[in-house]
């Protein structure tokens, strides 16, 4: 087995990606590269009005994650260790979910084009948690641009996301249930986490910490 050379942290909104994928940059000596969806100038329009402002908020996405997928084939190929909040192929996951039949018909045809030139992360930690620990999350950050997020959307979030990943094969997987566990403040669930990634894992594998 190859050495790690990219990790991809997924989840649904609120799940805690990018707070678990800074606290493995620290520890793992890592470079972190973190989705631009601040960026997004619809984001906004979009959780108030996803009908009208889908399309145009999920080709951004897709084109912003294109470009910063290719920046880092031409950037960091020297880089020891590769960290990221995000992985490509999740942008489908939401194209699903929010567009309609004949925009998603165009935007397939343009995401084929692109995929063929994304490699896969050498490793996928899926943060899995249940619907009432993602509202909580979401809420205690407080973002002003996710008030209106509710709960059926984050519900077939999560859903759509579970599906796919039991699915999911095309990179080594590691699944942990993220409802209870706290990489944050608990430092044991981070160094359970940081022991797991540094043994070979090949298909799936589910982390469960235990509870002390």
């Amino acid at each position: 087995m190859r050495p790690l050379y990219h990790i991809a942290i997924e989840g649904v909104i609120g799940v805690g990606k990018t707070s678990l994928a800074e606290r493995l940059t620290e520890r793992l000596s890592a470079k972190l590269i973190r989705e631009e969806f601040e960026e997004n100038p619809f984001l906004e329009n979009f959780y108030k009005d996803k009908k009208r402002y889908a399309f145009h908020t999920q080709l951004f996405f897709l084109l912003s994650r294109y470009r910063q997928q290719q920046d880092l084939r031409q950037t960091d190929l020297f880089a020891k260790l590769l960290i990221t909040d995000y992985m490509f192929q999740k942008d489908r996951l939401f194209a699903y979910l929010n567009l309609e039949e004949k925009e998603l018909v165009l935007y397939n045809n343009i995401a084929n084009l692109l995929e063929a030139n994304i490699a896969n992360p050498d490793l996928v930690i899926y943060l899995q948690a249940d619907t009432d620990r993602l509202l909580y999350n979401i809420r205690k950050r407080g973002r002003e641009i996710e008030a209106p997020i509710t709960r059926d959307y984050i519900e077939a979030l999560n859903k759509m996301y579970n599906e796919f990943f039991f699915h999911y094969n095309s990179s080594p997987l590691l699944i942990i249930n993220a409802t209870e566990i706290d990489f944050v403040e608990n430092p044991d669930d981070l160094e359970e986490l940081i022991k797991t990634i540094r043994q070979p894992i090949t298909g799936t594998r589910f982390l469960n910490p235990i509870k002390h």
